[in-house]
C-alpha cells in the first residue's frame, strides 16, 4: 500500500477508535450502572413487598412462609426484632451479612433503605426495610443478595463489549481499507502521472473521478500534460526554426566571403559577393534583435510607455514612411481615420505593429492593388483594421499565423525576406496594450487583420 494509503487510513483509524472508544466506554458504565441499579432496586423492592405482607399479618406462619418462599431464590430475607436480635432467616446467617447488619442507621424511611451497595468489594448487597405495626417498629427485613451474580453479569457484559468492539474494529479495518484504496488509488495514480510527465511522457490518461476536488485535480493533470506537450513540440520546432534561419545567412556569409577572398576573384565580383554578405549579415541582425524583443517579452521586461496620440497625424506619419515601398510595388494605400480621435499608447513601439502588417499586406499582394486602414471609435473601443487584397491565407493556417517562426510557405522560401517573427511579436505588443488582434481571410480575396484597444 502506498505511503499516503497508510497515512489517510491511520488518520481514518485513529478518528474513529477513539470516537467509538469514547462512545463504547460511555454505553459499557451506563449499562453497568443501569444493571446495578435495577438489582438494588429489585432488592429493596423485594424487602418492602415482605415488610408490607408483615405489617398486614405479623404471625410465625407468615414468618415461616416468608423464609420458605426465599430459601428457594438467590436472595436471602432476614427479619430481626427491634433491639437486634435475629427472628427468622431464609439461609445460614454469614458474618459478612452480621457486618452489614451492623452499619444499620437509626433513622430508616417506612421505604426502606439501601444498605449496601459495593458490589465490586462487599460479598453482598443488601437492603433493610422497617416493619410498622400499630405505628410501631416491630423488626425489621433485611434483604441480601451475593455480588458474585451482579459481577457475572458484568463478566458477560464485558465479554459482549470485547467481541462487539473486535468485531467493530475488524469492520472499521475493512472499510477504511476500501475507503483508502478508493480515496487514494485516483491519487497515486496521479503522483505516478506527474512523475511520467517530468520524464517527458505526456501521454497521460487518468480515470474519470467524480466532479470533486480530485476530479478536478485529475482534469487540471490531463491539461497540465496537454499543455507542456504542446510547449515541447513549440519548442523543438522553434530550436529548428532558429537553427535554419541562423544556418542559413551563416550558410551565405561563409560561402561568399571565402569566395570573396580568393586572389583569382576580380574586384567587381568580390563587391558583389561584399554586398551579399552585408544584406544577409542585415537579416542576421533583424532575426537577432526581433529574438531579444520575443526574449524580453517573455521575461516582462519590455516596457510600454504610453501617451496620448492624435491617431490620424499619427498614421499619416508611419504611411509617408512606407510609400516608397508601396509606389515601387505600384500600389495604394487609403487611410480612413477620423480627426478627432485620440489613443493612449506607446507611439514607437506601435509604429512597429502598423508596419509590419502594412509590410506584410504589401509583400504577399499583387501590383495595382490597394491596402486599406481604417479606424474608428466604437463605444469605448477603437478598431484598427488593415486590408489587403492579395493571396489570402489558408484556413488551415489561420490558427498558427502569430506562432513563433510559423509561415504559410511551408518551403520557406527567403524571396520575400522576413524571419516568421514579425507577427508573434505583432500579438504581444497589441496584447501589452491590452488589445487584443484577430484576423480573417480568403484564398485569393485578400487578409483582414483587425486590432482592438
Amino acid at each position: 500500500m502506498n505511503k499516503i494509503s497508510i497515512k489517510i487510513g491511520l488518520l481514518f483509524f485513529l478518528a474513529i477508535f477513539i470516537l467509538e472508544g469514547i462512545s463504547m466506554v460511555f454505553l459499557h458504565n451506563n449499562i453497568i450502572h443501569s444493571t446495578v441499579h435495577e438489582e438494588l432496586t429489585s432488592l429493596q423492592t423485594r424487602g418492602n413487598n415482605h415488610r408490607e405482607i408483615l405489617e398486614a399479618s405479623f404471625h410465625d406462619e407468615t414468618i415461616r412462609h416468608i423464609a420458605m418462599m426465599e430459601a428457594r431464590t438467590d436472595t436471602q430475607v432476614i427479619l430481626t426484632k427491634p433491639d437486634g436480635t435475629i427472628y427468622m432467616s431464609s439461609n445460614r446467617v454469614t458474618d459478612a451479612m452480621k457486618r452489614i447488619m451492623k452499619t444499620q442507621p437509626k433513622s430508616i424511611p417506612h421505604e426502606g433503605f439501601i444498605l449496601e451497595d459495593d458490589w465490586k468489594n462487599a460479598a453482598f448487597i443488601a437492603s433493610i426495610s422497617p416493619v410498622l405495626v400499630n405505628q410501631k417498629i416491630t423488626g425489621y427485613v433485611f434483604m441480601f443478595q451475593n455480588t458474585q451474580k451482579i459481577k457475572n453479569l458484568i463478566s458477560g457484559l464485558n465479554q459482549h463489549f470485547l467481541i462487539a468492539g473486535l468485531l467493530s474494529l475488524l469492520f472499521m479495518m475493512i472499510i477504511i481499507i476500501f475507503l483508502t484504496r478508493y480515496v487514494t488509488h485516483p491519487l497515486i495514480e496521479m503522483s505516478e502521472a506527474t512523475k511520467r510527465i517530468s520524464k517527458g511522457d505526456f501521454s497521460v490518461s487518468l480515470p474519470k473521478v467524480g466532479k470533486d476536488e480530485i476530479g478536478e485535480l485529475a482534469e487540471s493533470i490531463k491539461v497540465l500534460a496537454s499543455d507542456l506537450e504542446i510547449l515541447k513540440n513549440e519548442r523543438n520546432e522553434f530550436l529548428a526554426s532558429i537553427s535554419h534561419e541562423l544556418r542559413t545567412p551563416l550558410t551565405y556569409i561563409k560561402g561568399y566571403a571565402d569566395i570573396a577572398r580568393r586572389r583569382e576573384t576580380n574586384g567587381e565580383e568580390r563587391d558583389k559577393y561584399l554586398t551579399i554578405i552585408f544584406e544577409e549579415t542585415g537579416k542576421l541582425s533583424k532575426l537577432v534583435k526581433e529574438l531579444f524583443h520575443l526574449a524580453k517579452m517573455d521575461e516582462n521586461t519590455f516596457s510600454i510607455e504610453k501617451e496620448e496620440v492624435h491617431l490620424l497625424p499619427y498614421f499619416l506619419s508611419i504611411i509617408e514612411k512606407v510609400t516608397p515601398a508601396l509606389k515601387e510595388n505600384q500600389m495604394d494605400l487609403v487611410l480612413e481615420c477620423p480627426e478627432d480621435l485620440y489613443l493612449f499608447l506607446d507611439p514607437i513601439r506601435f509604429e512597429q505593429v502598423i508596419l509590419n502588417l502594412i509590410d506584410n499586406a504589401r509583400k504577399y499582394s499583387e501590383p495595382n492593388t490597394t491596402i486599406l486602414v481604417e479606424v474608428r471609435h466604437m463605444g469605448e473601443r477603437i478598431h484598427i483594421k488593415i486590408q489587403d487584397e492579395g493571396k489570402g491565407i489558408p484556413a488551415e493556417d489561420l490558427p498558427r499565423i502569430f506562432d513563433r517562426f510559423y509561415r504559410v510557405d511551408k518551403s520557406r522560401t527567403r524571396a520575400l525576406g522576413g524571419t516568421g517573427l514579425g507577427l508573434a511579436i505583432v500579438k504581444q505588443l497589441v496584447e501589452a496594450h491590452g488589445g487584443t488582434i484577430k484576423v480573417t481571410s480568403n484564398p485569393n480575396n485578400g487578409t483582414i487583420f483587425e486590432m482592438i484597444l
